[in-house]
């Protein structure tokens, strides 16, 4: 029970948040990296400055949801001035309740006509 209100507790996310979660989640990554993922998987809609970034990422960091990660690629691959951070389990499932959280808004405004039924 604890965990489940734990989790209540984080929710709704940040959309910041929510999109360094999506980045991190099939891989980890330094931030300049997920600033460059979150830009193209919204099509340059979402331009994180630094700032922005790294104060999500240590909030992010204080609730659990990711960590920063000693794993490292190949030497001649990285800078060794780069921090990665990994998303952990918890993060994964606050993720995956914010996806749920928002699948139900849209069948809300499905049903009200706000949004159009797919076929």
């Amino acid at each position: 029970m604890a965990e489940k209100e734990s989790m209540d507790a984080l929710l709704p996310l940040q959309p910041t948040s929510f999109h360094i979660l999506l980045s991190l989640a099939d891989e980890d990554r330094h931030g300049y990296a997920i600033i460059q993922d979150i830009s193209r998987r919204t099509n340059d809609e979402i331009k994180l400055s630094a700032g922005t970034l790294y104060r999500s990422i240590q909030r992010l960091q204080e609730q659990g949801l990711i960590v920063e990660t000693r794993t490292r690629p190949a030497p001649e691959e990285d800078d060794e001035r780069r921090r990665y951070y990994s998303i952990t389990a918890m993060g994964k499932a606050a993720a995956q309740v914010e996806v749920r959280r928002l699948h139900s808004l849209l069948k809300m405004a499905r049903s009200c006509g706000v949004v159009p039924r797919t076929t």
